[in-house]
């Protein structure tokens, strides 16, 4: 991106991969050598875009599949190594309250109190708040593609198990709850990330190519008629549905399970999809600290 304070913070090229750390951990939590040497392989595609494009300046970051993996000291050092990046490894709460900061940038004062919602790959993470810092924010092990990987092995998953997931998935948001209660009901909720997004447009929200500016709207109503749809569909199946990518149909009904539970348990109705997020915030509070 073109950056520099007060500038939107919309990408002039993008480049993508999709890695899915969270589902490549093994039983003892460590990322292996094949998910290792796809990391590196990925960084280094990134930087050659990078190069391509005359960057000056790369903002490097790791979240919850590279910070809670038992062996995260050795994949970094071995990052830094192969690839000269050294990425910083942002904590739970950080990423909570940069994923706040890009949706209060986004929706503007006017919102009022926020309450925002990120399902990632290897977490959720949480935050309400009246300014551009919450008041509240934390981070949950409930990412799509770590419980994919640890709760639902089959294709379909057996309903057994989606059941199991579903209990933990609500016990585990049910302990955070009351943090944020005690702050006062929010005037706007507001999600991020694919899963919302993809959950937004199988319910009937405009697609992408409509543009950023286009209001989406998920209602717990509609999500609650799609969870049990998504638990017996194969993973090619939830592909063909509109807006899924392949490489995240097989984490979308665990991704449903938690983004329904979330509004259970918070009393949302209806939520808005926002169109930034970590990302965004990431690159918003480095232009707040450029010189001006």
């Amino acid at each position: 991106m073109d950056a520099h304070p007060g500038a939107r913070p919309l990408p002039a090229h993008s480049h993508k991969a999709e890695l899915r750390l969270a589902e490549l951990l093994d039983g003892h939590g460590a990322i292996g050598s094949d998910g290792v040497d796809r990391l590196i392989a990925v960084v280094m595609e990134a930087l050659e875009a990078a190069e391509d494009k005359g960057v000056e300046d790369v903002l490097p970051f790791a979240t919850s599949a590279v910070r809670e993996a038992s062996n995260a000291d050795e994949v970094l050092a071995r990052v830094a190594e192969e690839t000269g990046v050294r990425l910083q490894v942002l904590s739970g709460a950080d990423e909570a309250r940069l994923t706040f900061l890009a949706a209060r940038r986004w929706f503007g004062w006017s919102a009022g109190k926020l309450l925002v919602l990120d399902i990632g790959g290897g977490s959720l993470e949480i935050a309400y708040g009246m300014d551009e810092e919450p008041d509240a924010a934390v981070s949950l092990p409930l990412g799509a593609g770590r419980l994919t990987a640890s709760w639902l092995p089959g294709d379909p998953p057996d309903p057994a198990d989606v059941r199991a997931l579903r209990r933990h998935v609500r016990a585990e948001i049910a302990r955070s709850v009351g943090d944020f209660s005690r702050h006062g009901a929010p005037d706007h909720v507001v999600a991020t990330s694919k899963t919302f997004k993809q959950l937004a447009r199988i319910t009937g929200a405009a697609r992408s190519a409509e543009g950023l500016y286009v209001q989406r709207r998920l209602t717990r109503r509609a999500l609650e008629e799609w969870v049990p749809k998504l638990g017996t569909m194969p993973t090619q199946e939830r592909s063909e549905l509109p807006g899924v990518s392949e490489g995240r149909a097989g984490q979308l009904t665990a991704g449903a399970l938690v983004a329904e539970a979330a509004m259970d348990l918070f009393g949302v109705d209806q939520l808005e999809i926002c169109p930034w997020a970590l990302r965004e915030g990431v690159i918003l509070r480095r232009l707040d600290h450029l010189p001006t």
